[in-house]
């Protein structure tokens, strides 16, 4: 029996994730709708283990999905070729990983990038304004692929202490968006962070040694994650030494 989906006034709170919508309603995943969406709003969704998604023209839409795809830094999984790839990269002078200089630029081009099976973005503006306003508060950052001098990918993501959330990545040259990755893997497993979120899973994802896991577990995680002391989010070249003898995959 499906149920009706809640309306949420502009501080009114989010219902349970207990309440998400399951495989016998609509939408799965999906949690409630409004009109609000700020950088407040979304510290205490984050904090919930809840996200916005949706389109233009369409109200804020929150999702909880169960499962959850989350990427254990301790489980990346460095196959042989990018393990080259972040070799070649770290030895290169003219490469470097850069860490919130340029996080418009990245949301710019996360939303330009064409995606399998869907038209348009759902990076729309209400998104870019409230996670630009989170971004200057301290709480969403930017992980950036830099080679010659410009700006070749990268990804950008929340984190509420030690809790952090895999937003979107875009490459314009070959592999970028696995080197910021793998940057922000090896960044999470210097911190000792325990998850990264992934939202929903791709294959890609996957291949990369992310994996379903469930809602309860994920949420227990990230509460007990983001009231930890804020991570420093500086890229140090010895991260690399670490993750690179991290056994083969």
């Amino acid at each position: 029996m499906t149920h009706s989906l809640p309306w949420l006034q502009p501080e009114q709170e989010f219902p349970p994730i207990d309440q998400t919508w399951g495989e016998r309603d609509p939408i799965p995943g999906l949690l409630a709708a409004g009109n609000t969406l700020d950088a407040a709003r979304l510290r205490t969704a984050y904090s919930q283990g809840i996200f916005p998604w949706f389109s233009e023209g369409q109200p804020v839409l929150w999702w909880s999905p169960n499962p959850r795809m989350a990427l254990h830094p301790d489980e990346f999984r460095l196959h042989r070729s990018l393990r080259k790839r972040l070799q070649k990269f770290r030895n290169d002078p003219h490469c470097e990983i850069r860490i919130d200089s340029a996080f418009a630029t990245v949301m710019q081009h996360c939303a330009q990038t064409p995606r399998d099976g869907q038209n348009g973005t759902w990076i729309v503006q209400s998104i870019v304004d409230a996670y630009t306003e989170l971004h200057q508060q301290g709480a969403a950052h930017s992980v950036e692929t830099w080679i010659d001098g410009q700006l070749a990918g990268g990804l950008y993501c929340v984190a509420l202490g030690k809790a952090v959330f895999g937003e979107s990545m875009f490459a314009l040259q070959t592999d970028a968006s696995k080197i910021a990755l793998s940057a922000l893997v090896a960044l999470c497993r210097a911190h000792q962070v325990p998850q990264i979120d992934c939202q929903q899973a791709t294959a890609h994802l996957s291949f990369m040694g992310a994996r379903e896991i469930t809602r309860a577990q994920f949420a227990r995680t990230v509460q007990a994650q983001a009231q930890l002391p804020d991570m420093q989010w500086q890229f140090s070249p010895i991260y690399w030494e670490q993750l690179l003898s991290h056994s083969e995959a």
